[in-house]
């Protein structure tokens, strides 16, 4: 947390850890403004500082609402490619012809 605290408040945007961090769970917001670029740039390197943070200590990229398409390039360093290629297989059999929200679970490199 400290280590969290201190790097968001070196930065240029407004950003903070909030809520239940009592659970092993550091929700944060990163408030910036899109159109700038530095802005956009400090943003993905805070997110980026966050869940190699999280991993780095056995955590996990996702929180309790899932990974989503910001983290799922993450998802390889967590869990490691076999049960990303596992993970293909069940969704493959559960949705063959990939109606069920196409690309957004898988990383796209995954290949077989």
């Amino acid at each position: 947390m400290t280590d969290a605290h201190n790097t968001y408040a070196s930065v240029p945007i407004n950003s903070t850890v909030i809520a239940h961090a009592g659970d092993g769970n550091f929700p944060t917001v990163i408030l910036f403004d899109p159109n700038i670029e530095e802005h956009r740039s400090e943003a993905e390197r805070l997110n980026k500082f966050m869940v190699l943070t999280a991993l780095s200590m056995e955590g996990t990229c996702a929180g309790e609402h899932g990974v989503g398409t910001g983290k799922v390039k993450y998802l390889e360093k967590e869990l490691g490619v076999e049960a990303l290629r596992t993970m293909k297989r069940i969704k493959a059999a559960l949705d063959p012809n990939s109606i069920m929200n196409p690309g957004k679970l898988i990383p796209p490199h995954i290949c077989f």
